[in-house]
């Protein structure tokens, strides 16, 4: 393993892809640090054992396109990232979950979060999906974002709400 500490980050500096330098709170470093957090927390989803199994590889699906999200914030401007996004198909088929999911649902409206601790873990994850979102939109002022991978942001939030009723 290479190492982990460059010390070049020590003056308040980072690299987005291919070197280049911006400071640490560059609003594309805020947002992709947003959704390092949302991947993580989607990632202690799937260890929950109250989690159905079904989920699990759609949560997986997630992160990992969560990851090329990330790949595709960090590109600088004017350069090409090689790494594909999947963000529309996976945005389709979070809303044929949220479809199905809301269809079975017998309470409407705003839940509390709770109920069961996994309910209360997706709600968590549920707002750092929502805040990861809007850290993109500050980004999107600055550095256009493809609106594909706004549209899949958008639909996260709106599929974690739904996943809290069935835990």
């Amino acid at each position: 393993m290479k190492k982990i500490y460059t010390k070049t980050g020590d003056e308040g500096t980072t690299s987005l892809r291919d070197g280049v330098r911006v400071p640490k709170d560059d609003v594309r470093i805020e947002a992709n640090g947003t959704i390092d957090l949302l991947n993580s927390l989607i990632g202690k989803l799937r260890a929950m054992p109250e989690v159905g199994e079904e989920w699990k590889p759609t949560l997986l699906k997630i992160q990992q396109e969560l990851m090329i999200v990330m790949s595709h914030i960090a590109t600088p401007e004017n350069q090409t990232n090689p790494k594909v996004l999947h963000v529309e198909e996976l945005t389709s088929m979070l809303e044929s979950f949220i479809d199905e999911l809301n269809a079975k649902a017998t309470e409407g409206g705003f839940i509390l979060p709770g109920g069961s601790l996994a309910a209360a873990e997706i709600h968590i994850t549920r707002t750092v999906a929502r805040q990861a979102e809007r850290r993109l939109w500050t980004v999107n002022r600055v550095y256009p974002v493809n609106p594909a991978i706004m549209r899949f942001m958008n639909r996260l939030s709106d599929f974690f709400f739904v996943l809290t009723k069935e835990c």
